[in-house]
């Protein structure tokens, strides 16, 4: 009977531990079935691609970016990522009606122009001759909070994407085409989560702010020609960027702490239920 009491008595608490701690690990769960940028609608995304790392076009994740250019152009974007997201880009060109086969290619820099290996998809992919259109892919690994230095690893910041054909033939330069970009990524949590961060994103300066805060219009920055600090990309997630210190692991690791002192709790009093000296009645 005092058995039956005890384990009475740490089933509800349990259950209430449960509940404390696995009630903020569902929101993670059901966020990784939509992308974790909401798409456009209002109709301002960009209509242009840069033609360098410095002129890349700013996008927001899971907004539609359009550019018309030529066979051979060099297309730059850029848009953020951050800690836990696993971003995946995908490019659509439209060819003219008369082309010899040709390759189109999609390539992913992080902040420090360091190219980003594609998980999977079709980076690289060939049209035959005539056809309407190209698909590309590209599937990055998951954004992490922190590296090693002499690692490769996608750290939070901006990415640039470059869109370009590779080898063409000579009738084929220059002729028009239009892309088509967009970039999702689907949130990973705490399975992806390191200990440590980034004091700061890779997000590259792109100008410099005067004091002054305007140019005079005689060259100088500001009114005593001395400079403020840099302005840094404009883009980033839509809830800022994280600290990187936060994630579920902590919510699963409270989850574990807690069955395991209830574990201990029953099979504590089991062991000691178990091992009293039956009791005889006086007169038996």
């Amino acid at each position: 009977m005092r058995i039956t009491r005890v384990m009475s008595g740490a089933l509800p608490a349990l259950g209430l531990a449960l509940g404390l701690t696995l009630g903020p690990a569902v929101a993670p769960a059901a966020a990784d079935a939509t992308p974790s940028a909401s798409p456009s609608g209002d109709g301002s995304a960009p209509t242009e691609a840069g033609t360098s790392f410095r002129t890349a076009t700013e996008i927001d994740q899971g907004r539609t970016a359009t550019a018309s250019g030529s066979a051979g152009d060099y297309l730059y974007w850029s848009f953020p990522a951050d800690t836990g997201q696993r971003p995946t880009v995908k490019a659509t060109v439209k060819l003219p009606k008369s082309h010899t086969a040709q390759t189109w290619q999609v390539d992913v820099y992080d902040g420090l122009r360091r190219r980003q290996a594609c998980q999977y998809g079709a980076q690289t992919h060939t049209a035959a001759a005539g056809a309407a259109s190209v698909e590309l892919t590209c599937v990055l690994r998951t954004v992490r909070a922190w590296s090693e230095p002499w690692a490769n690893d996608p750290l939070p910041g901006t990415y640039y994407v470059r869109l370009t054909a590779l080898g063409l033939t000579a009738g084929d330069l220059g002729l028009p085409v239009d892309a088509t970009l967009r970039v999702d990524s689907k949130d990973i949590g705490g399975a992806a989560a390191v200990d440590g961060s980034l004091a700061q994103p890779l997000v590259p300066g792109v100008a410099v702010r005067s004091k002054a805060g305007q140019d005079d219009g005689d060259g100088k920055d500001g009114k005593d020609g001395s400079s403020g600090p840099a302005v840094l990309s404009s883009i980033e997630p839509d809830d800022g960027w994280s600290s990187g210190w936060w994630s579920d692991r902590w919510v699963w690791t409270a989850v574990g702490a807690a069955l395991a002192a209830l574990a201990g709790i029953g099979g504590y009093t089991l062991t000691r239920g178990s091992g009293r000296p039956r009791q005889v009645p006086p007169g038996a």
